[in-house]
């Protein structure tokens, strides 16, 4: 997810038939106010590359184990190109993060897999979070930053699943 591109869509972000890309987000309710970061961040860079926001179906989750699920039923639903998913999972200090952090990537590549809808993270695990005016700064950056390249990664991998199928 770490790709610069600056721009995968010279040519515009129409496909064949002219319609632009319909993507679903799915953000944590888990500390919103800095998720919503990465999602505003995403949304922004999307329409930066000419995706509007009307494209965009926004969902929250009450927290990053719960999106999978969603994720999978809206690929399933046929109605988007790609699914973008956006949490904050804390250590609590008892080893419980690693196991939901791990859980959800693991569930949101297996919605990928199985429906061929691509399905990219911007669901974060820092090292070290505490509820601090510093983290809470530093994280909210970081998810700004975060929200950029996992638009950039979503724009790249639909561009070359449309030359793929071309």
């Amino acid at each position: 997810m770490n790709q610069t591109l600056a721009n995968p869509f010279p040519a515009g972000m129409a496909g064949s038939d002219g319609s632009l890309p319909r993507i679903a987000v799915v953000c944590s309710a888990w500390h919103r106010e800095i998720v919503h970061r990465a999602r505003d961040a995403l949304q922004a860079e999307l329409q930066r590359h000419g995706v509007p926001p009307p494209q965009l179906a926004h969902h929250e989750v009450p927290g990053a184990f719960e999106i999978p699920l969603l994720a999978q039923r809206l690929a399933r639903s046929g109605a988007f190109d790609a699914i973008v998913a956006c949490g904050l999972v804390v250590d609590g200090g008892i080893y419980r993060h690693e196991f939901v952090a791990q859980a959800v990537i693991d569930g949101l590549m297996q919605v990928q897999l199985a429906t061929g809808v691509p399905v990219f993270s911007a669901v974060l695990t820092p090292q070290a979070f505490h509820e601090h005016a510093e983290h809470r700064a530093f994280f909210t950056e970081h998810f700004e930053q975060k929200g950029v390249e996992v638009a950039r990664a979503c724009l790249g991998q639909l561009a070359a699943l449309r030359r793929a199928a071309a």
